[in-house]
C-alpha cells in the first residue's frame, strides 16, 4: 500500500460577530479573538459595558467547531492544533484579512487587537504576519508561539504600539515557574516596552480590566 496526504484548494465561507454600531463616534475598532470551547457571538458580550457609541467591537469566529463535554447539546470552537499547524494558519490568516477588509473602519479611530487564551497565539500570529497596524496588543491568559521573534514585532515599537499582557495569578494553566518563563519570554520579545499584569483570579476574563484598556 502506498499511503499519501494531499492537498486541495477551496473556497470556504465563514461568519464573525460584531457588537454596536461603527459611526462617526467611534473611537475604539476591537478585533477579539476568543478561547477554545467558545464562538464569537458568546465570547463578544465580554465587552458590552464598553461604552456603545465609542466603541465597536469585531469577533472572529474559529473555524473548528465541535460539540463540547460530547454532550451534543453546547457547541465550542478552536482555532490551531498541532496537526497542519503551518497550513491552517495560513487559512484562519486569510480568514481574518477578509474580516477587516470587510469592516473597512477609519483610519483614525485606535484600534485594538485582543486575543485571549488560545486567541492569544492567533492575534500574535496575524498582527506578526500581516504587521497590523493596532494601537494596542492586548495578550490575555495565553502564549506567544515559539517560532515568533522580536523582529516579527519590531514594527510595533515604530508604531509606538502598547502592548498589555495580562495574567491571573491563579489560572489552573500556568504555574509559578511558567509565569516566569512567560515574563521572561516577553520582555524578549518586546525588549521590555511591554506592560505586564498580574490580577487576583484564574482564567477568566474580567469586565473591569476591559475598561481599564482604554
Amino acid at each position: 500500500m502506498n499511503e499519501m496526504q494531499h492537498e486541495v484548494r477551496y473556497q470556504s465561507t465563514n461568519t464573525y460577530s460584531t457588537l454596536n454600531s461603527l459611526t462617526n463616534k467611534t473611537k475604539n475598532v476591537w478585533v477579539v479573538f476568543h478561547g477554545i470551547g467558545y464562538l464569537s457571538k458568546y465570547f463578544i458580550k465580554y465587552f458590552d459595558e464598553l461604552n456603545p457609541e465609542e466603541n465597536y467591537i469585531i469577533a472572529p469566529q474559529a473555524p473548528s467547531k465541535y460539540y463540547l463535554k460530547n454532550e451534543y447539546r453546547h457547541v465550542g470552537a478552536s482555532w490551531l492544533t498541532k496537526e497542519n499547524t503551518l497550513m491552517e494558519t495560513k487559512n484562519v490568516i486569510n480568514y481574518l484579512n477578509a474580516v477587516l477588509e470587510a469592516e473597512s473602519f477609519p483610519e483614525q479611530c485606535r484600534l485594538f487587537v485582543f486575543g485571549f487564551s488560545q486567541g492569544v497565539s492567533v492575534a500574535a500570529r496575524w498582527v506578526a504576519s500581516e504587521k497590523i497596524n493596532c494601537s494596542d496588543l492586548v495578550l490575555y491568559a495565553g502564549g506567544i508561539p515559539n517560532e515568533l521573534t522580536s523582529a516579527d514585532f519590531a514594527f510595533l515599537e515604530e508604531n509606538n504600539t502598547q502592548v498589555t499582557v495580562l495574567v491571573g495569578d491563579k489560572d489552573p494553566y500556568i504555574n509559578q515557574e511558567r509565569l516566569k518563563q512567560e515574563a521572561a519570554k516577553i520582555e524578549m520579545l518586546f525588549h521590555g516596552r511591554a506592560k505586564q499584569i498580574v490580577f487576583g483570579g484564574g482564567h477568566e476574563i474580567k469586565k473591569e480590566l476591559i475598561q481599564q484598556l482604554i
